[in-house]
């Protein structure tokens, strides 16, 4: 009131007909400011009926490494390995559908009926102390004109590329499709010149059939009669041209090394050469392993472009429960696991089918040390992810509970892998 009786004074008098339009503009004002008043609590009270999630995702401020915090000191890199799924239903449409030519039909579990297909992309990936973002396929194209990036690797590299073009696929315009450097499969966003290839190969090294000779040999007389020759220092002529025409590269290896059915330890075992010449004493898969990434990623870095951005991308896991390929095994939770799940299931210790998932990334770790090599870790964020793979969508007899939905948990693995190019950018 105080208030209200300082301004009257200041206030000239009015004419009686000045005074009638003045409280006619007064009358009007009031009538409007109501109506916003309700039409406000109107909007406020029909937001609060939305139901809302059980858990949504906080936004928590991003550091990227290289750039400087409001200090000018150096600001932590994000560490994206380490966090939690939430479940987000408002989350925006993905950027592909299940019409995407490319997927394969045992991953496209939108068309293949899977239950709770539609569901899997409605889970975020919530690092703890950082925040990844979606990549914007526009942007991307715009951002790298003019250069090649290549997934070289089994089927699981495949699932990721494939994720990868879909999403620049609605995106581009002209596609232009070939088989650059030996791939499998290729692409060419012609307004951007910007390709795409994935290279087909399980072992990273070149394999083949082999059997015993008749004039004996050291294979030989230790009982050999069958098998697979593994040329440790020889890389399969799917992707040996890749190091030199790409620009960025996306390794992956590990699935086939762990594979009785196609590698029986009896039956039809590894046995690796070197210059032609079989290793003596023959050597175990796991030993195998190590001496063929050592090699192979000496022969990446020898023949890689000046520049060549390079990653090598940990173990996918699986999530056979209840046996394993062929044997029962199946995978058909709607949810993600809880931690304690996670550690059941992937533990070393308990050695359960699933176990090589660990196992290989521990030769990875070691195998890039020192390297031009950068890690791209999904192994934990894919642990938690029983619920994405096909399952018996795919139209076969067993359960594929290792290879992923489509869309799905691969988008996440090229958030992850954008993410890094985007920090690689900020270091330069």
């Amino acid at each position: 009131m105080a208030s209200n009786h300082h301004y009257k004074r200041h206030l000239q008098p009015l004419s009686s007909s000045s005074s009638s339009n003045t409280y006619f503009v007064v009358f009007i004002s009031i009538i409007v400011l109501i109506a916003l008043f309700l039409l406000s609590s109107h909007n406020v009270t029909s937001y609060a009926t939305i139901p809302i999630a059980v858990e949504t995702v906080k936004p928590i401020k991003q550091y990227v490494s290289g750039r400087n915090d409001d200090n000018g000191g150096a600001s932590a890199a994000c560490d994206y390995s380490e966090g939690k799924w939430f479940y987000d239903p408002t989350i925006r449409p993905p950027r592909y559908d299940e019409t995407c030519k490319e997927i394969y039909r045992g991953w496209n579990c939108v068309a293949g009926n899977r239950s709770g297909a539609l569901e899997i992309v409605k889970w975020r990936w919530q690092p703890n102390h950082c925040a990844l973002p979606q990549f914007d396929p526009l942007r991307f194209l715009e951002s790298h004109r003019n250069i090649s990036i290549g997934f070289v690797g089994d089927s699981l590299n495949r699932n990721m590329f494939v994720s990868f073009f879909c999403s620049l696929r609605r995106a581009a315009g002209e596609v232009k499709k070939w088989r650059p450097a030996g791939a499998d499969r290729g692409f060419t966003f012609l307004k951007y010149n910007l390709t795409i290839a994935y290279h087909r190969t399980n072992l990273l090294a070149r394999y083949g059939r082999w059997s015993a000779n008749a004039k004996g040999g050291e294979l030989e007389s230790l009982g050999f009669k069958e098998g697979y020759r593994v040329d440790v220092d020889i890389p399969e002529g799917t992707w040996a041209e890749a190091p030199s025409f790409h620009n960025i590269l996306i390794y992956n290896t590990g699935h086939w090394w762990w594979a009785p059915s196609k590698f029986d330890p009896v039956k039809s075992p590894m046995l690796f050469h070197e210059n032609g010449e079989p290793l003596m004493p023959p050597l175990s898969p796991e030993l195998g392993l190590d001496v063929v990434l050592r090699k192979m990623i000496s022969y990446v870095e020898e023949k890689a472009r000046p520049g060549t951005v390079l990653f090598f991308r940990t173990q996918s896991p699986r999530h056979f429960e209840g046996g394993d390929w062929y044997q029962g095994g199946s995978c058909a939770r709607l949810q993600p696991l809880s931690p304690h799940e996670v550690e059941k299931l992937f533990s070393v210790q308990n050695n359960g089918t699933n176990v090589e998932t660990r196992l290989v990334n521990e030769h990875i770790y070691e195998a890039i040390k020192g390297t031009a090599f950068r890690l791209l870790d999904v192994t934990r964020m894919s642990e938690f992810r029983a619920d994405a793979h096909p399952s018996s969508a795919g139209g076969k007899k067993h359960a594929d509970c290792m290879h992923w939905c489509l869309p799905g948990i691969t988008d996440t693995w090229n958030d992850l892998f954008i993410a890094h190019l985007s920090s690689l950018r900020y270091d330069k």
